[in-house]
């Protein structure tokens, strides 16, 4: 009997260089798509999924990651006495229950392997899920971890999600060689970070939500440094592949790379269009901007 997916890891140690000035006081994780913080919909992401613990693996400066997660007294007073109840009613729908966050200080930035170790005692011994704050998986069916708990249910082991790219850009990711490259769920065979061109097992790139057991911790803290002088995740990955099962789990909506200006600007045109209050007067003026 495979054991429950209870507890999510997420790193926000990061730095985020490519949007300075912006994040020099703000985490990159704070900024917002459309009125939401990137990382709170990734969090939403988790809680549909049913996870009941929440763990930040930070760095300095992120104190305020901790505090929107927290309750706001005067905000709360202030809005109370003001009637804003929507408002509200919203910041406590989004705070989580007493106890189910934490927060764990990755001091030197070594990479995502050592983010994920950093994590190992308040994950301590079961499976646990791993989502990278930059990736937003957007859908309107079921989300991308609720997807892969369900796989990783029926099957156990390791599950990664994973979506296809064009094949002139495979060596620019982490690339999975599967069993059946058109199946839903299939066993992964191979995995590569960053093949060379032309030598992709598959045009299947990990999208960054993973599902992992804890076995993972005992990998991590022996992995030497890889590419770019960091501990790389994908190569305990491999290792751990060669003791237990990983599948891959396609993911068939999109996918914005908000640690990219672009992807980060996409995200905020995709979600605001997606929303009933925004999308038909901001439709407007993106073919207004367009026309002029």
């Amino acid at each position: 009997m495979t054991k429950r997916i209870r507890k999510a890891v997420f790193p926000v140690a990061g730095l985020g260089t490519r949007f300075l000035p912006a994040t020099k006081a703000i985490p990159k994780e704070m900024l917002t798509i459309v009125d939401r913080p990137v990382v709170q919909h990734v969090v939403d992401e988790a809680r549909a999924a049913g996870i009941e613990h929440f763990v930040f693996v930070t760095g300095r400066n992120k104190a305020v990651i901790e505090d929107h997660f927290d309750m706001a007294y005067e905000l709360d007073d202030t809005l109370a006495k003001r009637s804003k109840t929507k408002e509200l009613d919203g910041l406590r729908a989004d705070l989580p229950a007493a106890g189910a966050t934490s927060f764990t200080r990755q001091q030197a930035p070594l990479g995502l392997g050592h983010a994920v170790w950093c994590a190992r005692d308040i994950v301590g011994d079961e499976p646990f899920a791993l989502l990278l704050p930059d990736m937003l998986h957007h859908t309107h069916g079921k989300g991308c971890l609720a997807e892969m708990i369900d796989a990783y249910n029926k099957h156990g082991g390791n599950h990664v999600a994973v979506a296809p790219v064009p094949e002139d850009q495979t060596h620019q990711y982490g690339i999975v060689g599967v069993e059946n490259v058109d199946a839903k769920v299939s066993k992964i065979n191979k995995m590569v970070e960053k093949p060379p061109k032309g030598t992709a097992p598959s045009n299947l790139h990990i999208t960054g939500r993973y599902i992992l057991q804890p076995t993972i911790f005992n990998l991590l803290a022996h992995q030497e440094k890889g590419a770019g002088g960091e501990i790389q995740l994908t190569d305990s990955m491999i290792a751990l592949s060669r003791q237990e099962p990983f599948h891959a789990v396609r993911f068939d909506g999109d996918i914005y790379d908000t640690g990219s200006k672009i992807g980060f600007l996409t995200a905020n045109i995709a979600y605001a269009l997606d929303r009933g209050d925004l999308g038909p007067q901001l439709r407007a003026e993106i073919e207004r901007l367009i026309e002029g």
